[in-house]
């Protein structure tokens, strides 16, 4: 348990430091027999901070619980 709350916490503050990523996706536009177009689509992927603020705390909890059970 301690391990998946210092896990949780880790990626925690990695959502608190970075809001979300971008990546780039190829994509089919037209596929006509050999003659193939294709086009690059940047994507974004986000999340509110309160995501990260809410996973931070569940894995301090966590550590926390398993240090009283002891």
């Amino acid at each position: 348990m301690k391990v998946f709350g210092i896990i949780l916490a880790i990626v925690g503050i990695a959502m608190l430091v970075f809001n979300g990523f971008n990546y780039t996706q190829k994509e089919k536009v037209v596929d006509i027999g050999p003659l193939e177009v294709n086009a690059e689509k940047d994507k974004q992927v986000s999340w509110p901070t309160y995501a990260g603020a809410v996973v931070l705390i569940a894995g301090i909890g966590l550590v926390v619980l398993d240090r009283k059970k002891r």
